[in-house]
């Protein structure tokens, strides 16, 4: 298992998103790039000087700055969106549907500044529904890395990926742990301990919450298998119907509402195939407030300690 003790570099996934667009950009001339008034807070600013004339400014508006995505798809292009999480999916949700998912086209929708961490900005900025609204339509892939340098190689494998992404990022520094050279593929989940009382499976920035947990619980005799979950559709379903066969119970832990996330995803998997006790660490059904990213995981119960109190909790089920 990756030491949590051991001093981890950090950096903001916003920044892997936009070195890994960089890098689709140099392997992909066909790849463009398109933003709605925020070049910078998304990190865009370094494909727009290394690629000028395949980048975009559409100010705020985010809608028409989809349509006209869209239609470049249809010329053979491959743009990539970018925005904050919530306007580039809630306040365009109807535009996605139909002009991107609906005919299937190969554009790749990314939210920076996803979830509770986006901080100071508060409940409005803030979204805890963004996988939910996009995991719904067909023909969605929908990715979630957990650090920066998996949100690099999940950029370029967007790019390399035929058809509609949805890809979700956050805004502050958070530990920088996986491997850079570890391919990054759509659809596999990552096993990262191996573990036979409790399977933990995380997304985004909780799966080095979940890392810190397994650890923590480790030193009470308890072994986990943390699982990271980058592709929320298609799930990995095999790897989670084998952890939950092996561990006979299940925590899932996310930055995002308990409705209709990673954790109704597994749920759903587990009551199909092999029911199993679980507990989920996810944001109540309520809306954000303003604080520090850290202040908020903190508040909301989005931290390593909530996960090894489900964690006691599914053990007493078995």
């Amino acid at each position: 298992m990756i030491n949590t003790s051991e001093n981890i570099a950090m950096k903001d996934l916003r920044s892997g998103f936009g070195e890994g667009l960089v890098a689709a950009g140099r392997k992909n001339p066909n790849v463009v790039a398109l933003t709605a008034d925020v070049t910078g807070s998304v990190k865009m600013d370094g494909f727009a000087k290394a690629f000028p004339e395949r980048f975009v400014q559409c100010g705020i508006a985010e809608a028409n700055m989809t349509g006209i995505a869209a239609g470049m798809s249809l010329n053979g292009k491959t743009p990539f969106i970018g925005g904050f999480a919530e306007f580039v999916t809630g306040r365009i949700y109807d535009q996605i549907r139909q002009v991107v998912a609906y005919s299937n086209k190969n554009v790749k929708i990314c939210g920076s500044h996803a979830g509770i961490t986006l901080g100071e900005d508060g409940a409005t900025h803030q979204t805890m529904e963004d996988i939910g609204l996009m995991k719904a339509l067909p023909n969605m892939t929908v990715l979630v890395p957990c650090d920066a340098n998996q949100t690099h190689n999940a950029t370029i494998a967007a790019a390399e990926h035929n058809g509609p992404v949805y890809l979700r990022f956050g805004r502050p520094k958070m530990p920088n742990f996986t491997d850079i050279n570890e391919p990054f593929i759509i659809g596999k989940a990552q096993i990262l301990n191996q573990g036979s009382d409790v399977s933990i499976i995380a997304t985004g920035h909780l799966v080095w919450e979940a890392l810190v947990a397994a650890q923590a619980l480790e030193k009470e005799g308890i072994r986990a298998d943390v699982i990271n979950i980058h592709t929320i559709k298609p799930l990995d379903c095999e790897t989670i119907i084998a952890s939950a066969h092996k561990t006979g119970a299940v925590v899932t832990a996310e930055e995002h509402s308990l409705i209709n996330g990673l954790g109704d995803s597994v749920a759903h998997v587990l009551a199909l195939n092999c029911p199993t006790p679980m507990r989920m660490v996810a944001m109540e059904d309520r809306f954000g407030e303003s604080g520090t990213p850290m202040q908020l995981m903190e508040h909301f119960g989005l931290k390593s300690k909530n996960i090894i109190g489900q964690v006691h909790n599914v053990l007493k089920m078995k």
